[in-house]
């Protein structure tokens, strides 16, 4: 005997159904969005290493190991330009970053209403400046002045242990320490617009709270709002180091395109997105010399990866460390 359905219970079941429909549709999109990326990056990986085969099998490790860059006897040492980035990214992070901190916990804790605007804006538009402008000004403006504050640092630390080695030797305008400066600049807008975001979603009731504990300004700044940011500034820098050692035209304008392994900053060096950018043009499609710099490209990539994952596990032995999720 069949039993009759009211309209009402049908509607019900109808209703329940829609979203669990919707739950499994926006599942489905967001898991497809996640495999893409994963996807995207593996073929990107995939052509890179692909073309630079030739360079891997000619050279072996010394392409890695190897300093010696030399098209013309067929001789492709990455090292140099690996060290050149390493150095340039590094120093434009121990510049930058704390700039940056800085400036976000002025325009979240310490400015008034009526300053902070105008400087947000400001930050954001040294985020929306070109790198070649950046490059230009530099080459343009501050190779030359800078080349005779250099010399004066030189000439100050000549013979005293480790800062003879850093920036004693010589000098030359265009230098690893100057593309560092750079990048210091290109990067601070970026991780000072994360930096205040991260800050400003600090609870008001956990300063608050530190306040009425007795805390100081600074003592609430250190206690709460970088130790509540920690894990968004982490993220902040990362990008920003990212940033900083995929940058091109900037760089190649002003390291000096001189590949070579030295201590003394104030000294040319080179990077491999910038000895990309200076030397594809004038290689020969297919070539050996075309097949080293799309190598260099592939180093970069996995270098990039490497760091990215050696902060992901930084956070994860704070977060084990401290007992709190980050």
């Amino acid at each position: 005997m069949a039993t009759a359905t009211s309209p009402d219970g049908a509607t019900s079941r109808l209703a329940a159904k829609r979203p669990a429909i919707a739950d499994s549709s926006f599942r489905v999109l967001s898991l497809a969005c996640g495999l893409l990326v994963l996807v995207i990056l593996a073929l990107i990986a995939f052509a890179m290493t692909a073309r630079a085969v030739p360079a891997f099998r000619h050279s072996g490790v010394s392409f890695i190991t190897s300093s010696t860059w030399n098209p013309a006897a067929d001789e492709y040492g990455a090292l140099a330009f690996i060290y050149g980035t390493l150095v340039t990214s590094l120093l434009a992070v121990l510049i930058g970053v704390p700039v940056s901190v800085g400036i976000a916990l002025l325009l979240t804790e310490v400015a008034p209403g009526s300053i902070r605007r105008p400087i947000i804006y400001l930050v954001d538009l040294l985020a929306a400046i070109p790198s070649v402008v950046y490059g230009l000004w530099a080459l343009l403006v501050l190779v030359k002045p800078i080349d005779s504050l250099y010399g004066s640092i030189s000439s100050a630390v000549s013979g005293i242990p480790v800062l003879d080695s850093l920036f004693g030797g010589g000098h030359n305008g265009k230098s690893l320490f100057t593309a560092g400066l750079i990048l210091a600049l290109m990067i601070t807008p970026i991780v000072t617009s994360l930096t205040r975001e991260v800050f400003a979603t600090v609870p008001a009731a956990q300063k608050e709270a530190a306040y009425a504990l007795g805390a100081t300004r600074w003592e609430m700044i250190r206690g709460s709002v970088l130790t509540y940011g920690r894990s968004g500034v982490v993220g902040a820098v990362m990008l920003g180091l990212a940033r900083a050692m995929g940058e091109t035209i900037a760089v190649a304008l002003i390291v000096g395109s001189s590949p070579q392994v030295t201590s003394h900053l104030f000294k040319s060096g080179d990077t491999m997105a910038a000895v990309i950018a200076n030397s594809f043009n004038e290689s020969t499609q297919g070539s050996l010399y075309q097949s080293a710099l799309i190598g260099l490209g592939v180093v970069l990539f996995a270098l990039t990866i490497v760091v990215n994952l050696s902060a992901r596990s930084v956070l994860s032995r704070a977060e084990k460390r401290l007992g709190a999720p980050l």
